[in-house]
């Protein structure tokens, strides 16, 4: 058995198949999982995505899972959040055969506790590595059973108890599924009076034939941008390749801010329950807290990463939480992420109001991101101490070590910045925001010129 740390991340189990992920190596993580993850449930429930590679891949877990004497509920093809609906809906541990939006040779494991609790490597991949170096394979009386669920049509079914489309102005939306699984879950979800959508790639194919399932890349938006323009659309909606992310641009075919879509429906779901938590990463903009205060609610501030925000909303009884990375969490849906939700919410606001979602969303862009910018150094703690000596000390500067290095100008006019390592690269991250562009250019500039004497430019 070959070892699992190069595959093991910090939020799921990811690699090139065959070289790093192959059936021996799932069949053994099956086993594992079953051990440490049903927790007395009896079964696990398995979906996977159109990669080439995952149904094969779900096959051998399924076979390792039964082989620990535990049941498997085979969801088929699902889009992450359908898996998430699965393992809430049925109350089971659930596993996602996906790598996302990274390039066809890739697959990887995304794994659940019963009602989508999330695991990450302190939360079971771990326990799940060492039961595997144990090689303890203890006999059991009987193998489990392997029974088939389709769960797309109570998945669509509570997407739309959630977030209604009742009536309203009629709307045409662009959808860029990727060839991922938005093409199987969008016509499901979205055939709805009043919705005209035009498809862009909804044929399901891991090779990715047409571009990139990864909508944070501005080029893998382009073909959007264009249809929307083509066809006078209300709106796109662009999903990454396990349809977990949704990323919108507006009827102008300009890309709308996660930012600004977590202060949207922040809003949305302070309306339904005031006085609410609402939890936001440190890298989304200072619009966002500003916003759900204004409206009553209470901003918490997390750091980086989809285990960490459920977590807190956990620990905070949170209605909602938004990411940068255009990850969207709910706590009505077991507080899991769902791009599909997020592409509901905008729909249902912008079907309320006469005005195009560029207006609309005017009061919710304030400021001026510059986006992430990446920076390959030799030593990421290093640069960011001369960082923070440069420019920690300054009259009217906060700084905080939450997540990396933040530093913020209380003054006017506002700007504030955050440097974090990557987890798996030799690369640091930088995020600024400013009152204005040439605020946040200035102040981008001059910190760049800080890190990248110790490092050359990447992206």
């Amino acid at each position: 058995m070959r070892d699992l740390a190069p595959i093991l991340k910090a939020y799921d189990i990811r690699g090139v198949v065959p070289d790093e992920l192959d059936d021996e190596t799932v069949r053994a993580i099956g086993w594992a999982a079953a051990h440490v993850l049903a927790d007395g449930s009896g079964a696990l429930v398995v979906g996977h995505d159109m990669r080439p590679t995952s149904p094969g891949l779900a096959a051998a877990f399924a076979d390792g899972v039964t082989a620990a004497g535990v049941d498997v509920v085979m969801a088929g093809l699902t889009s992450t959040d359908q898996l998430y609906y699965a393992s809430g809906a049925l109350g089971l541990p659930g596993a996602m055969f996906t790598a996302s939006h990274n390039p066809a040779r890739y697959n990887g494991i995304k794994l659940c506790r019963a009602g989508a609790a999330p695991v990450g490597y302190d939360t079971g991949l771990s326990d799940i590595r060492a039961l595997i170096a144990d090689g303890v394979d203890t006999p059991v009386a009987a193998r489990g059973r392997i029974t088939a669920r389709d769960t797309l049509a109570d998945y669509a079914a509570h997407l739309h108890d959630l977030v209604p489309l009742d009536g309203g102005r009629p709307l045409t939306v662009v959808v860029d599924a990727g060839n991922g699984m938005a093409g199987h879950t969008v016509p499901a979800v979205l055939s709805l009076p009043g919705l005209t959508v035009v498809p862009l790639y909804f044929e399901l194919d891991g090779t990715f034939p047409n571009h990139e399932a990864n909508p944070i890349d501005p080029a893998n938006l382009v073909d959007l941008q264009a249809a929307v323009r083509e066809h006078g659309a209300d709106l796109g909606l662009a999903f990454d390749g396990d349809a977990d992310r949704c990323f919108v641009v507006d009827e102008r075919g300009e890309l709308v801010s996660p930012s600004a879509l977590t202060a949207l429906i922040a809003v949305r779901e302070l309306a339904r329950d005031p006085g609410a938590r609402v939890v936001h990463n440190l890298i989304t903009s200072k619009a966002v807290p500003e916003i759900i205060a204004e409206h009553g609610g209470t901003p918490v501030r997390t750091r980086v990463g989809h285990s960490l925000i459920k977590q807190t909303m956990a620990e905070t009884g949170a209605v909602f939480g938004g990411e940068h990375s255009g990850h969207f969490y709910f706590r009505d849906f077991w507080r899991a992420d769902s791009g599909m939700l997020a592409a509901l919410h905008t729909l249902a606001a912008l079907r309320a109001d006469p005005r195009p979602l560029s207006q609309l969303l005017v009061p919710y862009e304030r400021y001026v991101g510059s986006g992430e910018i990446n920076s390959t150094v030799d030593d990421a703690e290093a640069v960011t101490a001369r960082v923070e000596e440069a420019f920690g000390k300054a009259p009217d500067i906060v700084t905080d070590r939450l997540d990396g290095l933040t530093v913020e100008f209380t003054g006017t006019p506002m700007w504030w910045f955050n440097l974090r390592p990557s987890n798996t690269e030799p690369l640091l991250r930088l995020n600024v925001e400013g009152a204005d562009r040439a605020v946040m250019e200035r102040v981008r500039d001059d910190v760049l010129r800080v890190v990248r004497g110790a490092g050359e430019e990447t992206s």
